[in-house]
């Protein structure tokens, strides 16, 4: 449904989400055109959301077009309603708070059945000739000579170790310095003795056929948060490959989501910690604007060597130890155990997570918006008349805020991101500037993807009918100096420039929305902080530089 009002079109739909695992419902799918053809049920192949099976839907029946309608002319969204409701392109998320999901779960359940029943037919993603036409033409092949530029921009080009996805359909000169997920996994960047994949929505077939021929069979864990039907889907996707092993995160809190996305790499050279914005599905690393933080290939320890050497000024390992612990789960004691083993000490960035739970005293500081502020109060410089340098947020999906800004926003979550060294005096929040950055309905029809690419934005019609006073913080959608202005943003990034964008006092890549599932919200008069999801992110600070 397209909600108009004095700030423009925006995306915004009901709610065909479950209420108990609805997820942060960005869950992708691959179009299986080929199972259509064989008279099977159409539909992705892995674990994923009424969003995303719409947005299949959409991409796999596209509407036809006389050639008197396909004029450069874009058509009223009105007149496409009727084709387009029920659909539900752009559906809502485990953000939205649990008071909203509640008065949706009765007229769900139905829905629900139907799309948690485990699939007909058989999950054979692992052999090649099974592919759809659509997953075929998905498939990156790199040439030698992108292989070795890749190599030579790790090595020489980008201090900062932040990178775009490929996007194809843009300009090549703009994929120069981007990366793709073949990229991360070839043996230029070291020779692969076994890795873990923490994510969101995997499509497993197709992360194994990522990995060069020679790693197919190495050992593969996959940390995710799938429970019941969901579960039972990706361990069936995994029955054909005996090195793939798993580790369900524990949800504990209502409506939280596995949302990290990281990637940690083993190799006989040493070690690598990757952490990005992408779900390990086609469609992610396809045309979607997403980032990548890829850290330096960290050397083995000398033997002898203690647990706390190889530290690097920004606490990254421990604090990677610390959240890896959080999902006290044995399966990742062996991975601990490695990095401990590794000499980090090269870092420089922050890591900042969130993991669910109540937390109180100083653990209330270890995650979420609250770490953010603890990490920019001891390391942000000061800002020269910081009231003017504004707070910018972009993200691809958005929770319930409250009646106004003093609920959530304009309050704790703002006093975290205007933090800035321990001797500045606290402003009034009010006087610093918030732009949020979100994709508008014409954002979505222009875009590489065209539609279909709603299914990845999330922002349900209940929520934005509660809280209109968001949308006067919105801007659109532009990435004109990376060619992405039509790449469909899946990438969360945060950040403090200057008032004419020359300086940036710090940036944050992260796997968190704009909602408190994510960042976590004071409970108790301020003495607690609730966080109901998994996300990570890395921070960048000039003073690390």
């Amino acid at each position: 449904m397209l909600q108009e009002g004095a700030h423009g079109k925006w995306t915004v739909s009901s709610s065909d989400e479950s209420t108990e695992e609805n997820a942060d419902s960005e869950k992708p799918s691959t179009s299986s055109l080929l199972d259509a053809a064989r008279g099977r049920k159409s539909g992705p192949q892995y674990p994923c959301s009424e969003a995303r099976k719409a947005a299949h839907k959409r991409k796999a029946s596209p509407l036809k077009l006389s050639d008197k309608s396909s004029s450069t002319e874009i058509p009223p969204a009105g007149k496409q309603r009727t084709s387009q409701e029920g659909l539900g392109w752009c559906l809502s998320s485990s953000d939205e708070e649990p008071e909203d999901q509640e008065k949706l779960s009765h007229e769900e359940t139905l829905k629900e059945e139907k799309c948690d029943a485990p699939k007909e037919h058989p999950l054979n993603l692992c052999k090649d000739d099974e592919l759809s036409e659509n997953q075929k033409a998905e498939e990156y092949n790199e040439t030698p000579s992108e292989a070795q530029d890749t190599w030579d921009l790790l090595n020489e080009g980008n201090p900062f170790r932040f990178f775009l996805t490929k996007v194809r359909g843009i300009e090549q000169s703009y994929n120069s310095g981007a990366l793709h997920i073949k990229d991360i996994l070839s043996p230029l960047f070291g020779t692969l003795i076994s890795s873990a994949q923490f994510n969101y929505c995997i499509d497993v077939g197709w992360l194994v056929r990522q990995y060069p021929q020679e790693f197919r069979k190495k050992p593969l864990l996959i940390v995710h948060g799938e429970k019941r039907e969901s579960k039972a889907e990706l361990l069936a996707q995994a029955r054909p490959y005996e090195n793939i092993s798993f580790c369900q995160a524990k949800l504990d809190i209502a409506f939280g989501t596995h949302h990290t996305k990281m990637m940690l790499l083993l190799y006989e050279e040493g070690l690598r910690v990757v952490i990005h914005t992408s779900n390990l599905i086609a469609e992610d690393w396809h045309q979607k604007t997403q980032g990548i933080w890829l850290s330096p290939l960290y050397p083995r320890l000398p033997q002898g060597t203690t647990g706390s050497d190889g530290e690097s000024e920004t606490n990254f390992k421990s604090d990677l130890i610390s959240y890896l612990l959080a999902y006290n789960s044995p399966t990742l004691k062996e991975w601990i155990d490695l990095i401990q083993e590794h000499d980090f000490s090269e870092t420089r960035v922050y890591l900042l997570g969130s993991t669910p739970g109540r937390y109180q005293g100083s653990d209330k500081e270890k995650w979420g918006h609250l770490r953010l502020r603890k990490l920019l109060k001891e390391h942000a410089s000061s800002i020269p008349a910081q009231e003017s340098w504004p707070v910018v947020g972009q993200f691809s999906s958005i929770g319930s805020m409250g009646a106004d800004g003093s609920k959530w926003l304009c309050s704790e979550f703002q006093e975290s991101l205007v933090a800035a060294g321990s001797s500045v005096t606290t402003l009034r929040k009010c006087d610093v500037p918030i732009h949020l950055v979100y994709p508008t309905v014409n954002n979505v029809r222009q875009s590489l993807e065209g539609y279909p690419a709603g299914g990845s934005l999330p922002y349900s019609i209940q929520t934005a009918q509660k809280q209109l006073w968001l949308h006067s913080y919105f801007h659109k959608w532009s990435a004109e100096v990376s060619g992405r202005s039509h790449a469909i943003p899946h990438i969360k990034t945060y950040m403090r420039p200057s008032p004419d964008f020359q300086k940036i006092a710090w940036f944050l890549v992260t796997s968190a929305n704009l909602s408190k599932a994510a960042w976590g919200a004071l409970e108790k008069n301020g003495t607690q902080l609730m966080i109901r999801s998994y996300e990570l992110g890395v921070l960048f600070l000039p003073s690390a530089f």
